[in-house]
């Protein structure tokens, strides 16, 4: 169900490049504490740049590292604002205005995202924006895929909770299928006591039933075909709500979206 951290920031990077129409976006991954493996590129490059590492503090990643903050230059090789170890690669690539934003979690930085053009020029704060929202939203999805591992694993019986996610699911189904009003009622009543009553539900109830239901199987951690099939639905329908729930609960993954869902008591 959960994305790996490669796959978050190469999708991250393909949206980075699209809205911001940089020559090459491309991402940097912290190897320890001291350095940034340069990979994941979007865009032309001429693989001079591929596997760099790149020394905290030196360079513009390695000084977004340091400083923790998003940073521009308009032109990389003449700035005063960073070290110019890595001139030359930057020289070959053909690489002159950039930006950068650090990605961190848990207080720790994992990763750096770029954005790159091959000519020199003044980087706008809606470009550097779109690219420090980008890395926010890596650092939230990874964030709730480590919430919910840290969930699993101190969880007392998971095997019980995903019994307890199939027979909510389940009964959702019963209740469209049955015509019986009373049984109906008590099939409702028994859905409720599975959920929580928390503060965060009521802020939820956007939330249709149908929504509730695909994620019930998300949560069981069907694929979309399997929860089409399952609740007589299309793909593309399921691929629908899906793109209204994560809207709806501000979630930028279905993972994010299934700890959001239980944190609001819309899920067991």
């Amino acid at each position: 169900m959960s994305r790996t951290i490669e796959e978050i920031v190469s999708s991250s990077l393909r949206r980075v490049r699209r809205d911001t129409n940089v020559s090459l976006a491309f991402a940097g991954m912290a190897k320890g504490r001291s350095t940034v493996h340069l990979q994941h590129f979007e865009g032309e490059t001429k693989g001079v740049i591929d596997g760099v590492s790149i020394e905290v503090g030196h360079g513009l990643g390695g000084r977004v590292v340091a400083l923790r903050r998003p940073m521009v230059v308009d032109d990389y090789l003449e700035t005063p604002r960073i070290s110019h170890r890595y001139n030359d690669i930057i020289e070959q690539e053909e690489l002159r205005a950039m930006m950068a934003a650090p990605v961190i979690v848990d207080r720790v930085p994992i990763a750096v995202i770029y954005g790159a053009l091959h000519t020199p020029r003044l980087i706008g704060d809606r470009m550097l924006d779109t690219l420090a929202s980008e890395a926010r939203a890596i650092e939230q999805e990874i964030a709730s895929a480590r919430a919910l591992l840290e969930y699993d694993a101190h969880s007392p019986d998971k095997d019980l909770r995903n019994r307890v996610t199939a027979a909510f699911a389940r009964l959702r189904q019963l209740v469209e299928d049955v015509d019986d009003q009373r049984l109906s009622g008590e099939l409702t009543d028994i859905i409720e006591m599975l959920t929580a009553e928390t503060d965060a539900k009521s802020m939820s109830t956007n939330i249709t039933a149908r929504e509730q239901d695909v994620l019930a199987f998300v949560a069981l951690g069907y694929p979309n075909a399997r929860i089409a099939d399952s609740l007589g639905l299309t793909v593309n329908t399921v691929k629908g709500y899906m793109k209204g729930i994560m809207h709806k609960l501000g979630a930028s993954s279905r993972l994010e979206a299934v700890v959001l869902a239980r944190s609001a008591g819309l899920l067991p």
